[in-house]
């Protein structure tokens, strides 16, 4: 699930944080890239500030396109690529990183899975080699199929189907607002899908989209921009491009009319309620205020929502809001903002959402003062720089915006668009797109309560 925490931020930043809101004194991130003869885009950002690298391998496939009837295939083969190739076999990637003093990981959203690594400088030619190597070709055979269909089967056990909620707020409400099976199927996958899958299956998938032409690689940190050329060169150039199958469309419009639903959940020891709306498209004049108006709305303890709802009204619990699986800058299809709330069992979702209604209708009708526009927009480009002085979460982020924009220098353009928002466009945003028609509603109640409910209403 998508969370919005709160880094602390280093002394350094604190002190700069009234230079941010100058475009002139920005920070600037070094990016160059450069796309190698196979098509493989090089991304690196020198920073000799620690004998450190961070390293990302982003491929341009996510959930979205994942096969039919292979629901959750994509997150399935993410897991496929640590249990090793012919050359490196099983459990070599994870010994050799972190017996060099780094750490990896990989996740599966819906328009890119990623894979990174952060270790001390000593290792980057031995993690692209590794990285090549998987590139290249995996191990394919049943064994370690089965294995991690059962490990992935797991992991939905224990984050979705044994978890108060089970992840409604980002796998059901997109089943519901969406029309198009590539954005409303259950991208973390069935059981029957995810067992369905065969070796055919997994050969197939790692040759149409594994291939150097659908991947980014970026390498942040200790190592100049030549250096980074020429190492991806030497570990990846040889490797062949490989035809891939076009993208889907994918292209939705906005919902013109409400959808309400009610689920049981019996684990949960009070209601929730998920409230998603259809947003405008990556790169939209409309982008940018929609990621500042979400955090008007449920950026925490200041925001609209829990001054006005938690800490005001005192009918919910809690809330929060959420760009499907990923963040506001990181989607290239139809994605939701959704508010999610847990809230008190006296009060009805009704309630709730006419509550809710009244914050937005405040926003459209009033606008936000200078005031509270110029905290939300410092906060939010504390939160963007902090995401990035590290060498593994700069890689990443590039790596990302260079698979989804086509341009990692995105980066550096995003504070600029954060601070160009006003309230005139937050009014906009809040009248176009968080309107009633647009909606799509979970009420999440546990299960004793709509039991207790049905019963009470046979006796009358």
């Amino acid at each position: 699930m998508m969370t919005h925490s709160r880094p602390l931020l280093s002394l350094g930043l604190l002190l700069a944080l009234p230079a941010l809101v100058q475009a002139s004194d920005r920070w600037e991130i070094p990016v160059a890239v450069k796309t190698l003869d196979n098509g493989l885009t090089v991304v690196v950002s020198p920073d000799d500030s620690a004998p450190v690298v961070g390293v990302s391998v982003v491929y341009k496939v996510g959930m979205r396109q994942e096969p039919r009837n292979r629901t959750g295939f994509a997150h399935l083969f993410e897991h496929l690529m640590f249990e090793g190739t012919p050359v490196a076999g099983e459990g070599v990637f994870d010994k050799v990183i972190t017996s060099g003093g780094g750490r990896n990981n990989g996740s599966t959203r819906p328009d890119f899975t990623n894979y990174i690594e952060v270790a001390p400088v000593s290792a980057l030619e031995p993690i692209l080699w590794l990285e090549a190597d998987r590139m290249t070709t995996l191990d394919f055979n049943e064994r370690t199929l089965r294995n991690q269909q059962d490990v992935v089967k797991e992991e939905i056990r224990v984050n979705v189907k044994n978890q108060p909620y089970g992840g409604f707020m980002w796998l059901d409400i997109n089943q519901q607002a969406f029309q198009k099976w590539e954005n409303n199927h259950d991208g973390y996958g069935s059981f029957q899908d995810l067992e369905g899958a065969t070796v055919e299956d997994v050969a197939a998938f790692h040759r149409d989209y594994y291939g150097p032409n659908n991947a980014v690689l970026s390498i942040a940190g200790d190592v100049t921009a030549e250096e980074g050329f020429a190492l991806a060169e030497k570990y990846f150039g040889g490797i062949a491009a490989r035809p891939t199958p076009a993208r889907p469309d994918v292209s939705e419009p906005i919902n013109t009319g409400e959808k309400r639903i009610t689920q049981p959940d019996a684990l949960a020891q009070v209601p929730a309620l998920a409230v998603g709306w259809k947003i405008a498209e990556r790169g939209s004049p409309d982008h940018a205020p929609t990621a500042v108006l979400a955090e008007v709305l449920a950026g925490g303890d200041a925001s609209r929502m829990y001054l006005g709802l938690v800490k005001g009204r005192e009918m919910a619990i809690s809330g929060q809001y959420l760009f499907g699986l990923t963040s506001p800058w990181e989607f290239d299809g139809p994605t939701l903002l959704t508010l999610f709330a847990l809230y008190k069992p006296q009060y009805t979702a009704d309630q709730l959402l006419a509550a809710l209604d009244e914050e937005i209708a405040r926003i459209a009708d009033e606008g936000v003062g200078d005031e509270e526009l110029a905290r939300v927009k410092t906060q939010m480009l504390a939160d963007w720089n902090n995401g990035l002085e590290s060498f593994l979460g700069r890689a990443d982020t590039l790596a990302r915006l260079q698979a989804i924009w086509g341009d990692a220098a995105v980066a550096n353009q995003i504070p600029g668009w954060i601070e160009a928002v006003d309230s005139e466009d937050l009014q906009r945003v809040a009248r176009s797109y968080l309107t009633a028609q647009n909606r799509t509603v979970i009420d999440r109640k546990p299960a004793a309560m709509l039991d207790a409910a049905a019963t009470a209403a046979g006796q009358e």
